[in-house]
């Protein structure tokens, strides 16, 4: 530390002194990061930039703070309008007392925020338990509408810095002293060869216009809810190139953090509703996002690992080694992903395929869980409705249908070959139909499981009566038809659906687990 940089955090000291003064401040509550100090009081909260100078940061003079404090309200505002207010100056009298936004001569700046309940931020909220999945599919909307306003930008600096950001993540593991050598070579070399795997592919996103300036560190302590909506907030302002990525390694973050508080389910949802309501191209992204996961939990494997070091007791310590720990270990898994397999769920309107397909998909590796490709919402997509707008009954001609069953199939194949898991649900009351989607797993190569629900008809009725905001525009009537229909012989698993969803669940686990 130089003479110059000594000087300016003794000068903060004074003024992070004069913020906790209990004499002015008698309820003010501070919280230290590597980067900020931030002060909470009240229903406000003060963030002052420390100090300090990393390879990947500098904010060792008063300039080089207001200026990146600047930043960080531009760059935040459009995802958290509510929370960010204004830039404000701590300023010295003549007579050497500091003010918040003084007369004076400005000695620091600081962000002023309106402070949030802290226990609402998502990490706690997943920690707590099982999280509400309208809230999941928030904030799937909410990093969608992000990506979309975010600026796009040149591909290849973000590409080519992947194969660097493996091989620092690794020194600094290596240089921490925490795990194992040869498990962190074998995560950097598996990593590496995962890159060489998908590096094209990152190449042509990039060119297609996916790289964009993101949000950059979106684990779940930088998620609120704040009026029982998900917020994102904090995002990287210090380094543009850190946060100019593809949009998939944007959202590998979250998904990643789910996995690590053990919300499979969750994680799953987040998937399947951004790739729902982004661009097809992403399905195309699948190959990468074992790769773009693993490095987000190796970075916070030694991220965590580097805080040791600010800790102070090891009552203190024991629980950031073992956090990071974890997030090492879901590292190496997500690096070796097991092979992609298709389900398919089929039956008749009201047996429940629905409720199955969504609740088997978390469940089928690799991780986050597989693609749900549903027909009736693919029926509603190609009709460019909403999933819950009812369609004509021409929407439902046979030649509509036939499309729509081939464009599953198709879809399903293309998702096998970018190495991810797919549960396909639909009637499937016809032989060919069945036929189709499991000649789609042959010609991928993977694994068919499939399961054939079977209801009576007043259980099918009486469901279908109790759906709201469905995409399925069955009805009673539909169903009362659907008995005559010729299913023909089923090969597959046949599964009395009459039972909760819960015990037919269990009962399709087990024949998955069986059949591997």
């Amino acid at each position: 530390m130089t003479s110059s940089e000594l000087g300016q955090t003794q000068s903060q000291e004074s003024v992070f002194s004069f913020l906790m003064d209990p004499v002015r401040h008698p309820f003010v509550r501070r919280i230290d990061t590597h980067a900020a100090s931030v002060f909470l009081e009240g229903p406000r909260a003060l963030k002052i930039k420390r100090a300090v100078r990393f390879p990947f940061l500098d904010y060792s003079t008063l300039a080089k703070r207001k200026a990146a404090c600047e930043e960080e309200i531009r760059i935040n505002r459009p995802f958290a309008p509510q929370i960010y207010r204004r830039v404000v100056p701590i300023t010295r009298a003549e007579n050497g007392s500091l003010s918040l936004d003084g007369d004076g001569t400005a000695v620091e700046y600081a962000i002023e925020m309106t402070r949030f309940d802290e226990r609402q931020t998502f990490d706690h909220l997943a920690e707590a338990g099982p999280l509400d999945p309208a809230l999941i599919d928030a904030i799937a909307d909410a990093i969608a509408a992000s990506h979309t306003i975010a600026a796009r930008a040149e591909g290849r600096p973000w590409v080519d810095s992947i194969a660097q950001l493996i091989q620092g993540n690794s020194f600094a593991l290596h240089g921490l002293g925490s795990y194992a050598p040869p498990e962190i070579d074998d995560l950097d070399r598996v990593s590496q060869t995962a890159l060489g795997h998908v590096h094209g592919l990152l190449e042509a996103r990039g060119q297609r216009g996916f790289v964009r300036r993101c949000h950059g560190d979106l684990h779940l302590a930088n998620i609120v809810l704040i009026a029982a909506k998900p917020v994102l907030f904090d995002a990287i302002e210090f380094d543009e190139t850190i946060a100019t990525v593809d949009v998939i390694y944007d959202l590998a973050f979250p998904l990643m953090d789910l996995l690590r508080y053990e919300r499979p389910e969750a994680a799953n949802r987040l998937l399947n509703r951004y790739l729902a309501i982004t661009p097809l191209e992403n399905l195309q992204a699948l190959a990468a996002l074992p790769l773009l996961m693993s490095l987000r939990a190796a970075i916070r494997a030694h991220v965590l690992l580097a805080r040791l070091k600010r800790a102070g007791s090891e009552a203190d310590k024991a629980p950031i080694a073992a956090t990071s720990r974890r997030y090492f270990d879901l590292a190496r898994a997500l690096i070796h992903p097991p092979p992609p397999q298709l389900i398919a769920v089929g039956g008749l309107s009201g047996t429940g395929k629905s409720v199955l397909a969504r609740d088997v998909a978390p469940q089928v590796a690799p991780m986050p869980g597989a693609v749900l490709l549903r027909s009736d919402v693919l029926r509603k997509q190609m009709f460019g409705v909403g999933e819950t707008d009812p369609l004509p009954a021409d929407a439902y001609k046979p030649e509509v249908t036939d499309q729509i069953y081939r464009t599953l199939a198709d879809r399903a194949v293309r998702i096998l070959s970018q190495g991810h898991s797919v549960v396909a649900d639909a009637a499937y009351a016809s032989e060919g139909e069945r036929n189709a989607i499991r000649e789609a797993a042959r010609r991928s190569g993977v694994r068919f499981v499939g399961f054939f629900l079977v209801a009576d008809l007043t259980t099918r009725q009486n469901r279908i009566r109790g759906r709201w905001a469905d995409a399925s525009d069955a009805t009673a009537e539909v169903a009362a038809v659907q008995e005559s229909y010729g299913v023909g012989p089923v090969d597959w698993t046949i599964v009395d659906a009459t039972a909760t969803p819960v015990t037919v669940l269990r009962r399709c686990q087990t024949e998955i687990a069986v059949q591997r």
